[in-house]
């Protein structure tokens, strides 16, 4: 039987795997030229992850969304800042940033604390917090892309010019 000890090890685990995914995907992207879909198509990707708000379990309250999504737009100046281009052999590159890594494990340790401290004080149930989770994710990562996207078109028109 799965107990809640159980749920919440898998949590941390694959959380913490997906920070080392990402951070080796960013990490083998930068050898190579960015491209303007690249930066798009993940945060629309990830946008089909809002079905799970059909189910009712999964709904926050509007207290909670509006929170989710103030936190998710406040974390996205972090990456905005740590998200830099640079041009090479006349193309654009993402520049690499110790910082991002610093920022993404934070953020890894601030849901884990989240989803361990916050259902106890304030009794939301584990598929809320799973939506309330994605919210600020979402809300994170589509600022972040939609900057990171303006200052790749700016760049790119500097050098066409």
């Amino acid at each position: 039987m799965l107990t809640k000890e159980i749920l919440m090890t898998g949590s941390i685990v694959v959380s913490v795997m997906m920070v080392v995914m990402v951070n080796l995907i960013r990490a083998k992207n930068m050898s190579k030229p960015v491209e303007a879909k690249k930066l798009i198509l993940p945060p629309l990707f990830m946008a089909t992850g809002t079905s799970m708000f059909l189910l009712p379990m999964f709904r926050p309250t509007l207290t909670e969304l509006i929170c989710a999504v103030m936190l998710g737009m406040l974390f996205s100046i972090l990456l905005i800042k740590t998200s830099k281009f640079e041009v090479r052999d006349n193309q654009i590159y993402l520049q690499r940033s110790k910082l991002f890594l610093v920022v993404l494990f934070g953020l890894v340790v601030i849901r884990i604390i989240g989803k361990m401290i916050l259902p106890d004080v304030i009794l939301i149930e584990p598929a809320q917090m799973s939506g309330i989770f994605f919210i600020l994710a979402l809300s994170m990562i589509f600022p972040w892309r939609i900057a990171m996207y303006l200052g790749f078109r700016r760049l790119e028109q500097q050098l066409n010019s």
